[in-house]
């Protein structure tokens, strides 16, 4: 009758199977090699199962060691995610903020601002969470996120609103464009030009395309993403033009010419907060590293 087995013995045979032989394991698990053989020996033994075929002093996993793998591995990564809840927990008992944020703003952007502000609240469990912004600012009333980044107008009485990052589009192209020596781009120099433009799922399209064929013009429409940062690498890459938040164009600075563009085109984001907020201080202060981040990254962005 197979006896009980103890937890030593799983992680020796788990590291042999992850790591391919005793040595490794034993490196894995700092013991010696004679004690890993041991302890699977043992394992075979208290289970009645042969996990191993051993050939020339080499072990080779056996249909029942390959089966038996593969419970033991569900097993474990269930207790590494009951470690990581425990570290969640742990954190979250010492400040929690819940950060909403557009998927244009969910690379760079969010993650200097954060940075920023954990430098000062290192103890503060952030959460990002990323939606567009209708389901950001329902999440907002219903205390879902402490704090949003969004790009529409939100009219909403328990909710705080304040114009961010306000700038009117810029015109991207590759560096070298015969269009690059202007300082200014206006919508018949685009006309029938490569152009990457967003969806038009995003307001920033039916705008652009508003002023386009207000002046009669029309870009040769080459490709269209949903988010900014996927559109400005195909215009690094020579794809074509763009229209973009100035911005969103930082990641790919020295890659892309920036030019002015006019009529000007207004854009910008919103920073959100419920008129209560949970955590009004942390939210305070991470909006306040919203403002500085901003202003630095478009300072920045702006330096053609």
């Amino acid at each position: 009758m197979p006896r009980s087995i103890n937890l030593r013995q799983v992680e020796a045979f788990r590291a042999v199977m992850e790591n391919g032989t005793v040595s490794a394991a034993a490196a894995a698990l700092n013991v010696t090699q004679p004690a890993v053989s041991k302890l699977v020996s043992n394992l075979e033994l208290d289970t009645g199962l042969r996990l191993f075929d051993r050939l020339k002093g080499k072990l080779t996993p056996t249909a029942q060691g390959a089966h038996l793998y593969e419970e033991v591995d569900r097993v474990f990564s269930g207790l590494h995610q009951i470690e990581r809840a425990i570290e969640t927990v742990r954190r979250e008992q010492k400040g929690r903020l819940l950060v909403g944020v557009l998927p244009a703003l969910s690379g760079h952007f969010i993650q200097h601002v954060t940075m920023r502000f954990l430098e000062s609240e290192a103890h503060v469990f952030v959460s990002l969470i990323v939606r567009g912004s209708p389901g950001l600012a329902d999440w907002l009333v219903t205390r879902q996120v402490d704090v949003g980044i969004l790009n529409a107008r939100v009219e909403h009485p328990d909710l705080e609103t304040e114009p961010f990052l306000n700038h009117p589009l810029v015109c991207i192209m590759p560096v070298g464009h015969p269009l690059a020596r202007k300082a200014v781009i206006r919508p018949e120099d685009l006309h029938e030009q490569p152009f990457v433009g967003f969806d038009e799922g995003v307001e920033i399209r039916r705008r652009v395309d508003e002023v386009m064929a207000s002046h009669g013009c029309e870009p040769r429409l080459v490709l269209k993403a949903t988010t900014a940062p996927t559109l400005c690498e195909f215009v690094a890459h020579g794809l074509g033009l763009s229209l973009v938040h100035p911005l969103m164009a930082g990641p790919v600075k020295g890659r892309v010419a920036i030019r002015r563009f006019e009529p000007a085109i207004d854009n910008h984001f919103l920073l959100a907060k419920a008129t209560k907020a949970r955590n009004a201080g942390l939210v305070d202060l991470f909006i306040q590293h919203a403002r500085e981040c901003g202003d630095q990254l478009m300072r920045e962005a702006l330096i053609a």
